[in-house]
């Protein structure tokens, strides 16, 4: 364990005991990585840590207190850490509802269960590994797959199919089959979903260093048909020009991909021909999309309205939009190196 976790593992354990660090604070352990949020759990029930807390004269947050979290913040090497710590539950959801009711449960592995994927069920104490789902073992062979029946886990919070595309594009794993296909049955449930929350999980996907299998996830897995359905129409989409050897999604992934990562700049590249469909006209020997940027540029102040973005973030990236076909454009290079052809790769 490296230095920082193990000792915030030590001060929280001095404070509260029996604690585990879980989920995916441990996932980033396993791969080399420290993990900048620190989360815990404990049997103890939600009033019990705040009393152990309050005795050991530390402040507690409790605006999750309700849902079985309590946070505080540590002082680790000189270093204030925020921490939450949550009490062992069992969580049952409504139809269309993402806050659970929750049941406090005496056993770890019971709280590990209602875990999204394995990669993620996993706890420490201290060097103890607690490991009920062979998340281990599906970390070592890059493999995202869902905790129990993923029909169940999908249905449970819908937006755990985008986290699958998110963790995708993060880790560059692969997604098992039988949670890929219930992914892709389920993913019309995604609706239910606010769309702040599509945002929150696509502006970290964006960023991602293996952004285009992230994006190969959102299509594989029919997200796009509901999230983004102006995207769905690229896939498979022959440009019928000279200068594009790629399929239009190809494209707007490879421009992703080549554009730095900035979660602005990438929205951009992913829609920066998301009105190519809409405007092609014909010749005889090629097809024409004249003045895709400038209905780009109308179509994208509609998506972002639709997705709750700030004016700021409409406005600069609808210009961004509007301006690819600029030499000046940050797009511009990217735009024009994901048009060589597949024999200059």
């Amino acid at each position: 364990m490296p230095v920082l976790t193990s000792r915030a593992f030590d001060v929280v354990s001095a404070t509260i005991s029996p604690v585990y660090l879980v989920g995916g604070a441990v996932r980033d352990l396993m791969l080399g990585v420290e993990p900048h949020d620190l989360d815990f759990t404990t049997p103890l029930l939600p009033d019990e840590v705040e009393k152990l807390l309050r005795a050991a004269g530390r402040k507690p947050y409790l605006v999750g207190k309700k849902f079985g979290t309590v946070g505080a913040k540590f002082c680790i090497d000189g270093v204030y850490h925020y921490v939450e710590i949550t009490t062992f539950r069992a969580e049952k959801y409504h139809d269309g509802c993402r806050k659970p009711d929750v049941v406090y449960v005496r056993d770890i592995t019971a709280d590990l269960s209602r875990r999204d994927f394995t990669i993620n069920a996993m706890a420490l104490r201290g060097s103890k590994l607690i490991d009920p789902f062979n998340g281990a073992s599906d970390l070592s062979m890059g493999i995202l797959r869902a905790v129990g029946t993923p029909s169940h886990r999908f249905r449970e919070d819908p937006l755990r199919i985008l986290r699958l595309a998110r963790f995708c594009a993060q880790f560059g794993f692969a997604v098992e089959g039988t949670t890929a296909k219930h992914a892709k049955d389920l993913s019309y449930k995604i609706l239910s979903v606010s769309r702040e929350r599509w945002v929150q999980e696509l502006d970290k996907l964006l960023v991602c260093d293996d952004v285009r299998l992230g994006l190969f996830a959102l299509q594989e897995t029919r997200l796009l048909n509901f999230i983004l359905p102006e995207l769905a129409l690229q896939v498979g989409y022959d440009q019928n020009t000279p200068h594009h050897d790629w399929t239009l999604w190809e494209h707007t992934c490879k421009v992703v991909a080549a554009t730095p990562p900035d979660e602005t700049l990438r929205w951009a590249a992913l829609l920066h021909d998301i009105a190519k469909p809409f405007v092609r006209t014909e010749r005889p020997d090629r097809s024409n999309y004249i003045r895709h940027d400038l209905l780009g540029y109308e179509i994208v102040r509609k998506t972002g309205a639709y997705l709750k973005w700030s004016k700021d973030r409409i406005e600069v990236v609808s210009s961004l939009v509007r301006d690819h076909l600029n030499e000046e454009s940050p797009l511009k290079a990217a735009d024009s190196g994901a048009q060589k052809r597949r024999a200059q790769e």
